[in-house]
């Protein structure tokens, strides 16, 4: 009989007892690998925290206690034990389950999270606020050991510490975050998990020195000299402790008993205190244990092997990895970094081959970007991969440190556009908006795959910086040209030539521009197609030729419309005094949610049909009243 099925809320949880927990755990890591298989998501980071959800869910009454996940990648678990059980087959699909935390979902997603480091901060505003307010509540953030890296967590820890106010952080430590964990930290937390003499308490230590004969009552009267040496050898958490926060740990995160007591104990103590548990990513499914870097964040797979159901045609992401290595053969001052997301930009090879020139910086963007700058300032040429939801972070940088002294460093952007199944906290739609602005920054987006390649051979032509952002997932399966060309700064390339009307297309509006031309001659319309190539700087001669040869232009972009591409082109015609109606199609001032990139681009009128009514609605002449009625059968 299934435990599972009787779980309804959190309430359901309480009435079970150890042995009924274990099983009910079992369950869950069954229903992870099911429905995950099918829809894609974020699979190893919430088969290691099954234990540690149950337990805080067990001791802690939610809604009315609060728990923050930092980023969500975890919070599968916590959906499934809060009422949405039923809707795991909806995970990540349009109109269905996010992958991620999420207010309007359920009361008991008090934050939404999406990108890192951001939940201690959230949680001490949440205590602060309950205190303020005379309420009385728990407030537990659960972070993880990768997102711990990023500096706002320490900022919050320090601040934390400061305000001495009743709060819980619990350290999910996995030893991973998107790819293997670097740096200090990690190193620090790894001597808490594998050193012994890291289990003794402080009172032990005391105890201890009190016990040498002779001596040893006066080292213990006078410990508060060498109080920090002591600490820092001998007792764990010392870092944490230092912060101004009650250490406990290393915990057995897959340990019930052991984690409901530590929990129990949080609950009652005063001021902030921080649980360091330790679990395994990929904990009970054997594929996503081998290799939780692969099932982080994974598409479907086949649960019997685990072999994810790839497609034929290769990802813009491997292009770009392939590129550079190439690249870093011929050229020993090239040098790769990224954020904790090595396999993720594609880096894995470059990383193997070229260790020396490999920097993974950790859950760090705004890091990335200065070291790039002093990198570049050292006569090397830096190339930074990062997600373009996550370069979001480091804009400060990109202005301050590399485009005000205007250093070679190339922004290899991945995942600009619509990212599809994660929703609205890693759709990359604003990079074209707040890159273009920059000055003596250049900005590039690929129509496809040999494009791509293209502009990353150009970029290392150019003397300042360049940002080229490019789409999740497959290319189109262009066939990639050699040897490469320079394509010259600032030029479009026309595609075909109309009369009737001219759409310009940059990135994957290129693509989405094409299906549409097709379906537009399908009607007897003769539309002209360009590919923009460039957003800064931007090609006015052709769009000073495209304007002066038809009466209405369409730009389509997968950014926001607000000071896009579109608005780009519009800024020009009006500085070059042009008449052309345009009409821009793009990502609407609003936040779009989770779902296939197909099914987006039809609920945000990108489809090419879509376009097509819009054009038709707009310009209404262009079309015959027979093709018109054509068209608006066709649909129904």
């Amino acid at each position: 009989m299934s435990i599972l099925n009787n779980i309804n809320s959190p309430q359901d949880l309480k009435k079970l007892d150890l042995t009924a927990m274990t099983g009910l755990a079992e369950e869950i890591r069954e229903l992870l690998v099911n429905s995950v298989s099918q829809c894609g998501g974020h699979l190893a980071a919430n088969l290691g925290v099954v234990e540690l959800t149950l337990a805080l869910h067990y001791v802690f009454d939610s809604p009315w206690d609060k728990m923050i996940w930092d980023v969500g990648h975890q919070s599968y678990v916590h959906k499934i034990l809060t009422g949405r059980r039923e809707q795991m087959k909806t995970l990540r699909q349009f109109g269905g389950l996010s992958g991620f935390p999420k207010v309007e979902e359920s009361p008991h997603d008090i934050f939404n999270t999406g990108h890192s480091s951001t939940s201690i901060s959230a949680a001490l505003g949440l205590a602060i606020a309950r205190d303020l307010k005379h309420e009385d509540y728990s407030v537990i953030a659960v972070i993880g050991d990768g997102a711990l890296t990023g500096g706002m967590a320490f900022e919050a820890l320090n601040h934390a510490g400061n305000e001495n106010r009743d709060l819980i952080v619990i350290l999910n430590d996995n030893e991973m975050s998107i790819s293997q964990n670097v740096g200090a930290l990690s190193a620090y937390l790894n001597r808490l998990r594998t050193d012994p003499s890291y289990s003794r308490t402080k009172e032990d230590i005391e105890s201890i020195l009190k016990r040498i004969p002779g001596i040893g009552p006066n080292i213990a009267r006078a410990a508060g000299r060498f109080k920090d040496l002591v600490k820092y050898m001998m007792v764990p958490g010392a870092f944490f402790e230092e912060l101004g926060f009650t250490y406990i740990g290393p915990v057995n995160g897959h340990n019930l008993e052991e984690l409901i007591l530590v929990l129990r104990n949080a609950r009652r103590m005063k001021g902030p205190v921080l649980i360091h548990a330790i679990t395994e990513k990929g904990r009970g499914y054997e594929p996503a244990r081998r290799d939780p870097d692969l099932f982080h964040g994974v598409g479907p797979f086949n649960v019997k092997t685990g072999l994810p159901i790839k497609k034929a045609v290769r990802s813009y992401t491997e292009v770009f990895g392939d590129f550079l290595v190439e690249r870093g053969q011929q050229d020993p001052s090239v040098v790769a970094i990224t954020a904790a997301m090595t396999s993720g930009t594609g880096l894995t090879e470059f990383a193997r081959r070229y260790p020396e020139r490999f920097f993974d910086v950790g859950i760090c963007e705004q890091h990335a970007v200065t070291l790039a700058a002093g990198l570049a300032r050292g006569g090397l040429r830096p190339v930074v991969a990062i997600y373009s939801t996550f370069l979001q972070r480091a804009y400060d940088q990109i202005v301050h440190d590399v485009a005000l002294q205007n250093l070679p460093v190339i922004f290899a952007v991945d995942r600009a556009g619509l990212v599809g199944e994660d929703g609205p906290t890693h759709h990359g739609v604003f990079d074209l908006t707040y890159l273009r602005s920059i000055p003596n920054m250049t900005v590039m987006a690929p129509a496809d795959e040999n494009e791509l390649v293209q502009m990353l051979h150009t970029a290392f032509t150019l003397e300042g910086p360049v940002a080229i952002r490019y789409p999740r997932g497959v290319g189109l399966g262009i066939p990639l040209t050699s040897p490469y060309q320079v394509l010259p700064a600032g030029r479009g390339v026309m595609l075909q030539e109309g009369q009737d009307l001219a759409v310009i297309g940059i990135g994957r509006g290129t693509a989405l521009g094409r299906e549409l031309v097709e379906r537009l001659a399908q009607l007897g319309i003769n539309a002209s197609l360009a590919d923009a190539r460039y957003v800064k700087p931007l090609d006015r001669q052709l769009i000073c030729h495209l304007a002066c040869t038809h009466k209405y232009l369409v730009t389509i972009e997968d950014n926001v419309v607000s000071g896009g591409f579109g608005s780009a082109v519009l800024e020009a015609l009006q500085e070059e005094r042009l008449q052309a109606d345009l009409l821009r199609v793009g990502i609407p001032d609003e936040f779009v949610e989770h779902g296939r990139v197909d099914v987006l681009f039809e609920y945000l009128d990108m489809s090419p049909e879509a376009i097509m009514e819009l054009i038709f609605n707009r310009w209404p002449e262009l079309v015959q009243p027979q093709g018109w009625e054509l068209l608006k059968f066709g649909k129904n």
